[in-house]
């Protein structure tokens, strides 16, 4: 009888380590892995931003502004026109850049090519960029979503 005694309480006394060290480390490691993962901050409810002003975009420029919690790239064409678009590359979301040598939106991350209309031109992406619609009054150059 003493032996199955002791077997019994060396059981208990084993099973109350182990749940005890898996306490400790669930209370510790539950608020790292809290403090590690940034919270989720919900997007802004805007539809439309300002995205600069006409008087310091350059002739055949372009510029990257912020659109909620994205990029946006807005592009003065050699016509003098205004155009907006996502500036996250359709095929692994780089950020893309205007180059007015090849008057092309252009993704340096895999040689990707964008027309001024946002259709892909060349090498992989694989969809056209967003589109946005620009207003200009005054001074000031308005971006909304299409």
């Amino acid at each position: 009888m003493p032996e199955t005694l002791s077997g019994t309480r060396r059981r208990f006394v084993n099973w109350m380590l182990g749940t005890s060290a898996g306490a400790l480390f669930a209370a510790i490691g539950f608020p790292v892995a809290r403090f590690l993962m940034p919270p989720e901050v919900p997007e802004a409810a805007t539809s439309r931003v300002l995205a600069g002003k006409l008087s310091e975009m350059p002739s055949e420029g372009w510029k990257i502004f912020r659109f909620g919690n994205d990029a946006g790239i807005l592009i003065r064409t050699p016509d003098g026109e205004m155009r907006a678009f996502a500036a996250t590359c359709t095929h692994l979301s780089c950020t893309v850049q205007y180059r007015s040598d090849l008057e092309r939106i252009w993704c340096a991350c895999h040689n990707g090519e964008f027309d001024l209309n946002g259709q892909n031109a060349a090498g992989p992406p694989p969809r056209p960029l967003t589109r946005f619609d620009v207003n200009v009054s005054g001074d000031e150059i308005w971006v909304s979503k299409a």
